[in-house]
């Protein structure tokens, strides 16, 4: 049971989800969300709020543009991806007290949570495969 509590301790403080990032953003934690990947994907989409820092810059631009005392959680693409892993790395080498946001883009947009891109919002879309999605309930 010790290394079950250990293992499991030690990830969560590493590890976080969608969920609780959008809840911390609208709550109005204080943190910077930090998207690790390529130019091409930021233009695709991105998370509303996040500073994009493609993780092989981290190491030059961090110490100029972010301020150490405030903790990061970096994504990805998805659980398929290992950026953020990547960007946690640089980060933590740095010593900023660091996250990955587990899931990345994709859990985030399957949530229907709010996503950009350089034209503006893109559809919230609430996967049932993720979350429990009710439908609307008539006036009445």
């Amino acid at each position: 049971m010790t290394d079950a509590l250990s293992h499991f301790s030690a990830k969560l403080e590493h590890e976080t989800d969608a969920s609780d990032v959008y809840a911390a953003q609208k709550a109005g934690e204080t943190f910077v969300l930090v998207d690790t990947r390529g130019e091409d994907a930021w233009a695709q989409g991105r998370i509303v709020g996040a500073l994009h820092m493609p993780y092989r810059e981290i190491a030059e631009r961090a110490p100029r543009e972010l301020d150490p005392a405030v903790p990061i959680v970096v994504y990805c693409w998805s659980p398929g991806c290992n950026a953020g892993d990547k960007g946690a790395v640089e980060f933590a080498k740095l010593g900023y007290a660091v996250k990955l946001m587990i899931g990345g883009y994709e859990y985030w947009v399957r949530e229907g949570q709010p996503t950009e891109n350089d034209s503006g919002p893109l559809p919230r879309v609430f996967d049932p495969q993720v979350m429990v999605v009710r439908a609307a309930q008539p006036a009445g």
